[in-house]
């Protein structure tokens, strides 16, 4: 069976992109921080007849993140379809927002680890495999702020930004030879709770979105809007 590997996976997001691919016959790689939680979804994946794995890593820690998606090709026997899309957990030292005017290097380069270099230490774990075979998708997930900034996101924004620059520079340059990439900017508060009058969607509105890319391989950016 083909095999996604879902970085930062938690039961909103990861979970209904888990369910996307997994009720098509996809196994599923689970890669976030806590054990604990990674298991309940194993658990709540396998009670609907959808086999997967968890995979502790911090993305952070560019080694864990690293050795984490080696022992997940290790127990699937490759990964088909890498998904990237960590959630920043809470508290973290370093981690506030700022507007365009307000960025430091202190307060961006915590993005920039996190939202960037993060995502090249995946893609670098599974694409000479990818490139190898001929085939593979590379998928990496921000905010709408990645492709129209947010001014109270002035740092997080530049450093999604990068990331959606590299992706799509990554798809011109893998093209022709089997492995594909693209960047999806989700432009919607997902769930409830979001700042007023922001468009909201429910993660099991936007996953089918994934799979969409995944099928057609037509582009190498798409923006969910509500």
């Amino acid at each position: 069976m083909p095999t996604i590997a879902i970085v930062g996976a938690g039961p909103g997001m990861g979970l209904a992109i888990a369910r996307t691919f997994g009720s098509r016959g996809f196994d599923i790689a689970l890669l976030a921080r806590t054990k604990e939680k990674l298991e309940t979804l194993v658990d709540q994946l396998g009670q609907e007849g959808i086999t997967a794995a968890a995979f502790p890593a911090d993305v952070l820690d560019r080694a864990s993140l690293t050795d984490a998606l080696n022992a997940a090709t290790a127990r699937f026997g490759g990964i088909d379809v890498l998904e990237y899309s960590p959630a920043p957990h809470s508290p973290v030292p370093g981690f506030t927002t700022a507007a365009p005017s307000e960025v430091t290097v202190d307060n961006l380069q915590p993005q920039i680890e996190y939202n960037f270099y993060g995502a090249v230490t995946a893609a670098q774990a599974v694409l000479p495999a990818m490139r190898e075979a001929g085939a593979g998708s590379l998928l990496f997930t921000t905010g709408g702020g990645s492709v129209d900034p947010v001014p109270m996101f002035g740092n997080v924004n530049a450093a999604a930004a990068a990331l959606r620059n590299w992706v799509i520079n990554l798809n011109k340059e893998l093209a022709g030879g089997g492995v594909y990439a693209a960047h999806v900017a989700i432009n919607v508060w997902i769930g409830v709770g979001g700042p007023e009058g922001f468009p909201t969607a429910t993660p099991e509105q936007i996953a089918p979105l994934y799979w969409e890319l995944y099928e057609s391989r037509d582009r190498s950016e798409a923006v969910f809007n509500a």
